[in-house]
Formats: C-alpha cells, structure tokens, sequence
C-alpha cells in the first residue's frame, strides 16, 4: 500500500523526466538564450535612457526610468518566453504550467509597473516643494494629498491584480460566479465584513481631498500636543511633544473635533499670565515688555499687548500677548518673557509680587498709661499688670455662693 501511495505522488515528476529529450532540450535552450538577449537589450536601452537624461535626476523621466527598471526587465523576460514558445513543441503538461506561469507573472508586472509609475509620478509632484522651508504650507498640503492618493491607488492596485490572479483559476472563477449568482446574500455578509476597510478608504480619500489634517501641522487629538508625523490609509500617527507616538484611525479624525494649529498659517500667538499685587506698576511692565520682545529672536514683531484682565480679593491678573512664527518658538518666546518679566520685579519691583494682607486692631479704651515709672522695675511685672481685666460674671456669681469659712 505504501509504494503505491509513492508511486502516485511521484508520477507528475517522473512524466516530466520522461518528456526530456532533444527535442525539448533544444527548445530550453532556445528559452534562454531569448531570455539573454532580452536582458541585453533592457540593459542597453537604460544606459542609453539615463545618459541621455544627464545630471537632471528630479526630472520626471528620470523617476520613471528609475521605478520601473527592474519591473521592465521583467516584462521584457516575459515577453521574450512568450513570443519564443509557439516556436517551441513540448508536452501538454508543460505547455499548461508554462502558460499558467506566464499568465500569473503578467497580470502581477502589470500591477507592480502601474504602482511604480503612480510613485514616480507623485515623487516627482513632490520634489518641487521643500518641506524644510520656513514657509512649507503649500508643500505639506501637496506632500499630504499625493502620499494619501499613492496609497489609496497602491491599495486598490494590490486588490485588483490579486483578483485578477485568482480569477485565472478555474476553481476561484466558479465560486465567484456562484458569488455573483447570490450577490443579495453576499453582498450584505461582505458589506458588514469589509465596512472597517472601506469607512478607513474612504476616509482617506475625504482627507486627501479636503485636507482637515497635513503632514507636519500641530494638532491637539485626544488631548495631546504633537505633529502629524504619517498619514497611511488606515491610520494617522501623530508625533507627541515628547516623541511617543499617537496612533489614530481614519474615520476618528474624521468624527472626532481636534484643534489644527497651521490649518492656515504657522503663525500664533502666545500668552503670559502674572498674578501680581495691586500695587504692580502695569505701565511699566507694558514698556518692558516692549523692550524684552525688541531683544528676543523669537518674536515676530506682529502681535505684542498687556492688559489687565482679571482682579480678585488679594491680587490682579496680568496678561501678555505675543505672536511667533510657529508654535514652538511660541513656547520658547512665552517661557524667557514670563522668566524676564519676574526677575525684573524681583530687582525693581518686590513689593508688586502676590502677598497676603492682614490687619490688627486693638482696642485701647481700657488701657491705662502712667508716666510715673516708665521703666520697668523687679517688683513691677509689666504693662499687663496695669491692665484693668474684669472677672467673668460666672466667677463672681461662685464667690459669692460659696460659704464663709469656719473660724
């Protein structure tokens, strides 16, 4: 039972032994050398290509020969193995694994040449901006809808070219018939199995059109500070102040409010609160405050104002307002004037800083003063002695009660 079992795992193999004569042997060799000439003529028309193209790599012809020279060399080997093979007779059984071959590696070149040409095309879109600039708007907001779109097109391009494969097996192109034949059924299962993937594609889609959020704004999500550091098609990773990383999915930056700090511009403006004493010389800090922004770096020169706008019981509350030209340098600008600002009344002004108020008052109708003898003497125990204290009623009331005492 046990060679029989053998014998019949090894004949596909032993038929193909047995197919190997001169014949095919002359066909493989006429395989190669077609695969040969195809690879010297790739490697001829790219070195031709990118001369040619000369010192301009961010040249959108460049890119492209770039992205797609391996893929073409492929192509070109396929191509090759299927002009050569009805020249070529060989077994049934060849002839289907070598078709079956072919046909697989076509549809995934094909699918691999178009994601590259979708890069090359949005690299080159992308290398006309500089995301480094000072003023890198227009370029985070072009950086954020073509890698949005590359990846959406990368995603879709991935599903189509795997379908495509399955549906060359004639096994895979029965069931989705029969899925086709029952799409009430299962359109409703694959719509609630696929509705987490396609809410986070279209999402994406929403975000690289309307552009809530780019690469590089700063934006408070779930209550954390930080910038957009990728935006995938599923998933947003923010990076935190403090370098951890938030992820977040699609569809919650898109039901979700969050603050955008650059939506418009990188510019904002910063606040410094004081807590300071009535007596506080507001005039002055806004003449100081003045002469601290003009020393600075930090400061654009756009926004700089010092009010009064809020007062309690003990103490008055003092704002500055300061712009930048991002958010950071906001916070650097606001942490060094809020820092000058107190030494400055530390060595001018102390009395101006918080303090807690309290008044005593004595009451001196039943104090008597004598000049006799100012100073104190042994037998005079002090000005408490002068005072008049009257007894408590509930004393006297005692002494009063209590009997006289036996003689």
């Amino acid at each position: 039972m046990q060679s029989s079992d053998e014998t019949n795992v090894l004949e596909p193999f032993t038929e193909i032994v047995d197919d190997v004569t001169v014949q095919n042997a002359i066909a493989l060799g006429g395989l190669l050398l077609a695969v040969l000439l195809a690879i010297g003529l790739h490697a001829l028309f790219f070195r031709l290509a990118l001369k040619s193209s000369g010192e301009k790599r961010e040249q959108l012809l460049f890119r492209v020969l770039r992205k797609t020279q391996y893929v073409s060399r492929l192509a070109l080997i396929v191509l090759a193995v299927e002009i050569t093979l009805p020249f070529i007779q060989m077994p049934e059984s060849w002839e289907m694994f070598v078709g079956r071959i072919i046909t697989l590696t076509l549809i995934g070149l094909c699918g691999w040449l178009a994601n590259q040409l979708v890069h090359a095309l949005t690299d080159a879109r992308m290398s006309r901006y500089d995301l480094d600039a000072e003023d890198n708007l227009e370029a985070r907001r072009v950086a954020t809808r073509m890698k949005v779109l590359r990846q959406m097109t990368t995603m879709l391009i991935l599903l189509v070219t795997v379908g495509a494969m399955l549906m060359t097996f004639p096994s895979v192109r029965s069931i989705g018939l029969s899925l086709f034949a029952s799409a009430g059924v299962a359109g409703i299962v694959i719509g609630f199995a696929a509705q987490p993937v396609l809410s986070n594609l279209l999402a994406g889609i929403q975000i690289a059109l309307t552009q809530p959020i780019r690469i590089g704004d700063a934006v408070i999500m779930e209550d954390e500070w930080g910038w957009i550091e990728e935006i995938t098609a599923t998933y947003v990773v923010v990076k935190i102040w403090d370098w951890r990383r938030l992820v977040i999915p699609l569809t919650q930056v898109i039901q979700k409010p969050f603050q955008n700090w650059t939506r418009e511009t990188a510019s904002i403006i910063g606040n410094v609160v004081w807590f300071l004493d009535y007596t506080a010389p507001v005039a002055e800090m806004r003449v100081k405050l003045k002469e601290f922004l003009d020393e600075s770096e930090l400061w654009d020169g756009n926004v700089q104002v010092l009010q009064v706008i809020d007062t309690t019981e003990e103490t008055m509350q003092l704002r500055a307002l300061m712009s930048a030209k991002n958010s950071p340098v906001a916070w650097d600008l606001r942490c060094e004037i809020r820092e000058k600002m107190i030494r400055w009344l530390q060595e001018t002004h102390p009395g101006a800083l918080p303090r807690r108020r309290g008044q005593l008052q004595m009451d001196s109708s039943d104090i008597e003063i004598t000049t006799d003898d100012p100073l104190p003497s042994e037998d005079n125990s002090g000005m408490s002695d002068q005072i008049g204290h009257p007894e408590p009623e509930d004393a006297l009331d005692t002494r009063e009660r209590q009997p006289p005492a036996e003689n």
